[in-house]
């Protein structure tokens, strides 16, 4: 169950995607000002990768360079938002940028920028190895999300759910598309269904909203007997849901990503699972990687690299809280 479900085949010298991999890619400039384009800093799931960053950013920092994260101040435009906070790293001379490729047709416009002024570029939690080869980064960092959502449908199945709601608050974002299709693929296996809840994004982190919209749909169709979450905040408005319908013995409850209040849920028997990403390896990994680069022309064959999925559930759930109590998960 702690292994990682998704998979990603290392690129030879030959076969490089455009990446840069065969040493065609950007010159190492020696100088690492990394910035990394990240989430809200309030976003519980995006503190996490941004320790990891910080952590790895005190080595760099150590070197005599920097780490600068840039987020958003809500999720209500993200794309736009995204591709102009790509835009100010490259205005602030950043030597290498690290980003999700959350909505590609607002930032890839703005990556290509990156990469066509010679910055080293690194695709991180959104987008996948994809992404990264299209757009001329080194490597992709993270989980990949469709992967992720198939595991999480062939678990559902497992354990004798047929009918899936996913829940997303994030419509047209590249990676909660995939959760949400990847968990469709994987209970198709068993011969059953998941259908999507889309949900404006400015219901994100809007728990009222949220708790609404899945008590309507649960209320509405009897069939339901499993909701699923992109996001650990959802997830807290789903349960909520559930509880005000009365269906706590009928319908399990299942998110991406975790916290402690989804470990302790699942520990008491009231959360079925959650898929961990392992975020603070994200950060922390891509930092690392960037500034190795930067600095001394080091790069890995891997890729990708890869950081999840891994479901969480009652067997392994306390491993898990001892390291969200360290803060890392």
């Amino acid at each position: 169950m702690l292994s990682a479900c998704g998979s990603g085949k290392p690129n030879s010298d030959d076969d490089d995607g455009g990446s840069g991999n065969s040493g065609t890619g950007p010159r190492p400039s020696g100088k690492a000002d990394i910035y990394v384009i990240g989430g809200k800093s309030d976003d519980p799931f995006w503190s996490r990768v941004k320790r990891g960053a910080e952590d790895a950013g005190k080595l760099v920092e150590a070197d005599g360079g920097s780490v600068t994260w840039l987020g958003p101040q809500n999720y209500d435009n993200l794309g736009p938002d995204a591709a102009k906070l790509i835009d100010t790293a490259v205005s602030n001379g950043a030597t290498a940028i690290i980003g999700p490729d959350w909505v590609p047709e607002a930032q890839d416009a703005s990556f290509q920028r990156v990469v066509d002024k010679g910055i080293p570029l690194w695709i991180y939690n959104s987008g996948g190895l994809e992404a990264a080869d299209k757009l001329g980064a080194l490597n992709y960092i993270g989980s990949d999300d469709h992967e992720a959502g198939v595991a999480g449908g062939e678990y559902l199945g497992e354990n004798g759910n047929e009918h899936v709601l996913c829940v997303n608050t994030l419509p047209g974002a590249a990676n909660s598309e995939a959760r949400c299709d990847g968990l469709a693929e994987g209970i198709e296996e068993s011969g059953g269904e998941s259908e999507q809840l889309p949900m404006p994004s400015s219901s994100f982190g809007n728990p009222t909203a949220v708790t609404q919209g899945i008590k309507a749909a649960l209320l509405q169709d009897d069939s339901i007997d499993a909701v699923v979450t992109i996001s650990t905040g959802d997830a807290d408005a789903a349960a909520s849901a559930i509880e005000q319908a009365g269906l706590g013995d009928d319908v399990d409850l299942g998110t991406f990503d975790m916290d402690p209040t989804q470990l302790e849920r699942i520990k008491d028997g009231k959360e079925l699972f959650c898929i961990d990403q392992q975020p603070y390896m994200q950060g922390f990994l891509a930092v690392s990687l960037a500034n190795s680069y930067v600095r001394y022309g080091i790069n890995l064959p891997q890729r990708p690299l890869l950081t999840g999925p891994a479901i969480i559930d009652q067997s392994n759930v306390d491993f898990a809280i001892d390291g969200a109590k360290a803060g890392v998960r």
